[in-house]
């Protein structure tokens, strides 16, 4: 027995283990909680359960790698015919196949060069069909090809229908392409700005003059579970850090809203008497 302890005492020296009574193997190093999470260390079946989700196809097909588009086409709003937009302080008609009626859900509110731009809706007649185009980006990396999207969207002849867009919406993208190292392809179109027209003839006898406000009073909209705009990020947050994207097909709902009340809030608009 003296032997063989001897033996492996030897054996073990060779190997670099120490020996003796109180000599134990170094337990392996924990990784923080807040590490193991940037390093996406997750069970064998969460991992499952996540790719699951990774793609989103209720946002419609994807055009580049985290780009998604979904397109639909209606009858309404109707199409109007050439009208006068003086109301907008332009002094020419409108053809409104011109028309390009944005509307984007962002990060945060507070605007700044922290907030982008997560889905762009645009929408636009063609004939009498109105069609909506809805771009979602869900990587930060795809932000580059939805910039890329919109710009072939916009032409020298597009009139820009928003909603407080003038001080929201264009100065925001135009932040975008400028850390894009891009122009703006929205720099010195015409703009419609509805929210400007709306208050000058309702501020007066609303609570208040949001687009919701508009919807229900000019066209009887009533949106039924709705998610409110100040919850956008979170539901966008929610898809990239969780991949649950329910709460995400929810913005795209309102997204798609805002751009029908836009043109339906415009045919009001041209339809008063001057």
């Amino acid at each position: 027995m003296t032997d063989l302890a001897a033996r492996l005492r030897r054996l073990r020296g060779q190997a670099g283990i120490a020996v003796g009574a109180a000599a134990t193997m170094a337990p392996a190093p924990r990784v923080p909680v807040d590490l193991a999470r940037l390093l996406a260390v997750r069970r064998p079946g969460s991992m499952r359960q996540r790719s699951g989700t990774l793609a989103p196809t209720g946002l419609g097909r994807e055009l580049a790698p985290g780009l998604w588009l979904a397109e639909e086409t209606t009858d309404w709003p109707p199409l109007p015919s050439c009208f006068d937009a003086s109301f907008a302080k332009l002094s020419e008609p409108i053809d409104p196949e011109d028309l390009l009626f944005l509307d984007t859900e962002t990060t945060g509110l507070a605007g700044g060069t922290g907030t982008r731009a997560f889905m762009i809706g645009v929408a636009r007649w063609k004939g009498r069909q109105f069609v909506l185009s809805q771009l979602t980006i869900t990587t930060l990396a795809g932000e580059a090809a939805m910039l890329e999207q919109l710009r072939a969207w916009v032409g020298p002849a597009t009139v820009l229908g928003t909603y407080n867009g003038k001080s929201y919406d264009a100065p925001l993208l135009a932040t975008r392409f400028r850390l894009a190292q891009q122009a703006s392809p929205l720099q010195g179109l015409r703009h419609i700005d509805l929210l400007h027209p709306v208050r000058r003839r309702w501020r007066a006898q609303w609570p208040n003059c949001k687009l919701a406000t508009a919807e229900r009073q000019l066209l009887g909209v009533v949106r039924e579970d709705d998610l409110p705009g100040a919850q956008a990020p979170a539901a966008w947050l929610r898809f990239l850090r969780a991949g649950d994207p329910v709460d995400l097909y929810r913005v795209l709902k309102h997204n798609a809203q805002d751009l029908r009340s836009l043109a339906g809030v415009l045919n009001h608009i041209i339809a008063l008497p001057p």
